[in-house]
């Protein structure tokens, strides 16, 4: 089993080194073969581990690779960590980041940089193994970086853009402000427990509080000034932690880099947005559950930006016009509901919706890349139109995914993969006991009758209705080939069937036998019981909001194709505030973008021009260049000059050596 683990994680950066390395000697299509070969083992060797480990009964495994840091009582090692969870995300990463790099071949046929491109790919699937496979947060951190790294390389793949530059620095940039508090989450976890290590940690924090009266108020560290005690400690280090989990799963406030991911090609937008980035910072909440659980005002707050962003991001997606943009407003929706899971204790519903989620969105922006690839890289909705009869496989992938994203589904008898887990999270968040399930609730209940809304408009601009494209575009649109559509076939299947055959055991009578304690169960085994038993109305709600969702779009966009621009043009303030994002770009370039620009140019032109250079390097350099001068026009090149000169030195010497003889 050790040698297994290590070629999971391995292959891919083989790969990554082969195409990166000498993908330019062996050809883009060897580079190609190779690395979709090692990541199609690796996503066999990944549905081996999870059903050994998941659905078996091997306990947790640690897999020792090499002695890493070592300086005092501070000891890291390199080893992977393997139990439910990272089996889970397993299979997650792999199978997904097959199918993009498998899809891949027939999108990017035409790209000249194919290697570049695929070796990417793997460093980013590399990097995110890296990550969840981790047994100390110094470990993640190198994956998080990692992942970071690659998402800024493949976001700005077509560097000549200058749209695309942008976007990989915006993602890079809103990143490094979530990793910050990321790394000082980790400096004060180390502070409190003495160790990085998760074993180390989880073990401490089951009695790391003392009991009440028992020298709590005692302050253990300073945090910005701040006196904290122990269970204050605990607070700031989750909402630390929680800040990176805000940047790289794009939560409300630290959200504006996700939607301009899109200038990168669409197999990296499939990658991103449901297997790797941004699941990151799901993953690491659910891993520190049991740091987490130790302050019930930290999961508040995570639940609060989690009913916020899934209500945010779907109010914007209601009117977005970019088939890419719409599918990435609905990620950033549903890491929302993740959160709000996370929030509630419901750990096993949100990973359970990371997984179901992995499968219908990936088809989404595949089946997106097939429509934009049929109508010759037109991404706008309003420029397409009557595209069923041309791209029909296409179509009904694109279809499986819609149904799958709303939760199609009857309550108590069966449904689509996101009705599932999207139920239940909703339900657990109902049956909460936290002091703002009642909030999250309605916001959650919202945000699904939004999504099923500009879901299925998604669906009636792009393929139903009269083409609104040029005859000429019209004349060349042709299915995918089948090199990009196998892919949505299997991805397909997993947004139909996965929730139907995992959700007992994800969030269901199997759930301890499944999970083996790599989740915190304490508060969940609570909701486990009590989400079941919700009111009637609680459960048929989400059915409720999918199909007036439903019927809406159909009323707007297949009945009366007139009324969405009327309605537009009615209630204008409206409709730019959705469209141009709540102006959070436009607030961003106020309050921080200008500000740095002004303040980086002063210190350029001023401190560093003016000041540093004007009487350092260049002031000196002034000063020798006049002396210089000054001394070059002595140099005229007449004889009489020179002779006249030397009388007047001789003189000099004589009146010199007379003053001194006379004294």
């Amino acid at each position: 089993m050790d040698t297994i683990i290590k070629a999971i994680v391995f292959l891919p950066l083989i790969g990554f080194l082969i195409a990166g390395l000498f993908g330019n000697s062996i050809g883009a299509k060897a580079s190609e073969y190779v690395t979709s070969g090692l990541m199609i083992i690796a996503a066999a060797l990944s549905w081996y581990v999870f059903f050994d480990v998941a659905m078996g009964h091997q306990e947790m495994i640690k897999v020792s690779v090499l002695r890493w840091i070592q300086s005092g009582t501070f000891d890291v090692e390199w080893a992977f960590r393997v139990d439910t969870l990272t089996s889970v995300m397993f299979v997650v990463v792999n199978t997904v980041s097959t199918l993009v790099h498998v899809y891949s071949i027939g999108y990017m046929h035409h790209d000249p940089h194919r290697p570049r491109f695929f070796a990417y790919l793997s460093l980013f699937t590399f990097a995110m193994l890296m990550l969840i496979t981790s047994d100390n947060l110094v470990q993640m951190f190198f994956g998080w970086e990692g992942v970071g790294l690659a998402s800024y390389l493949l976001i700005g793949f077509w560097y000549k853009k200058p749209s695309a530059n942008a976007a990989a620095m915006k993602a890079f940039i809103v990143n490094r402000v979530g990793d910050f508090g990321f790394a000082l989450g980790i400096f004060l976890v180390f502070v409190l427990f003495g160790s990085v290590n998760l074993e180390t940690i989880f073990a401490a924090a089951k009695t790391y509080l003392p009991a009440e009266g028992a020298g709590a108020g005692e302050a253990v560290v300073t945090l910005f000034g701040m006196h904290l005690d122990k269970a204050d400690a605990i607070t700031a280090a989750s909402l630390l932690l929680f800040m990176g989990a805000m940047g790289k799963s794009a939560q409300f406030l630290l959200h504006t880099w996700l939607p301009d991911a899109m200038e990168g090609p669409t197999p990296v937008s499939a990658l991103i947005h449901a297997a790797t980035m941004v699941t990151a910072g799901v993953f690491l909440v659910a891993r520190m559950s049991p740091l987490f659980e130790l302050s019930p005002d930290a999961l508040t707050v995570v639940t609060i930006i989690g009913a916020i962003t899934a209500f945010f991001a779907a109010t914007v997606g209601l009117v977005q016009n970019d088939i890419k943009r719409v599918i990435a407003y609905s990620t950033c929706s549903q890491l929302g509901y993740m959160f709000v899971a996370l929030g509630v204790g419901a750990y096993g519903a949100a990973i359970f919706h990371l997984f179901t989620h992995a499968f219908f969105k990936a088809l989404l922006f595949l089946g997106a890349g097939s429509v934009i690839h049929a109508v010759d890289g037109e991404q706008d909705m309003r420029y397409m139109g009557g595209l069923r009869k041309h791209i029909p496989v296409t179509y009904w992938m694109m279809f499986i995914g819609t149904i799958a994203l709303t939760g199609v589904g009857i309550p108590g008898v069966i449904g689509t993969a996101g009705f599932y887990s999207k139920d239940a999270i909703i339900e657990s968040t109902f049956a909460s006991h936290s002091v703002v399930s009642g909030f999250a609730f309605t916001l959650l209940v919202i945000a699904a009758l939004f999504t099923s809304f500009y879901s299925w408009r998604l669906t009636f601009m792009t393929f139903h209705g009269k083409p609104r494209a040029s005859s000429d575009v019209m004349h060349h649109v042709h299915e995918s080939p089948q090199v990009m559509l196998v892919p949505l076939y299997i991805l397909g299947v997993g947004a139909i069937a996965a929730g139907y055959f995992f959700h007992d055991h994800f969030f269901g009578e199997g759930y301890a036998e499944f999970w083996k304690g790599a989740l915190f169960t304490s508060a969940e085994n609570e909701i486990l019981h009590e989400y079941h038993h919700v009111p009637l109305w609680v459960k048929w709600s989400p059915f409720c909001a999918m199909a007036l969702g439903l019927f809406t779009a159909w009323y707007m966009y297949i009945r009366r194709p007139e009324l969405p621009k009327y309605l537009a043009e009615q209630h204008r303030g409206l409709y730019q505030f959705l469209l141009n994002k709540w102006y959070f770009d436009e607030l961003y370039d106020f309050l921080f973008v200008r500000p740095a620009k002004w303040l980086g140019t002063f210190l350029w032109k001023e401190g560093d021009g003016r000041v540093i250079d004007g009487y350092g390097p260049n002031g000196i350099a002034a000063r020798v260049m006049n002396v210089t001068d000054r001394v070059v026009r002595l140099q005229t090149g007449y004889l009489y000059h020179y002779a006249f000169a030397m009388l007047i030195g001789i003189a000099a010497l004589v009146t010199w050596m007379m003053f001194r003889s006379s004294f």
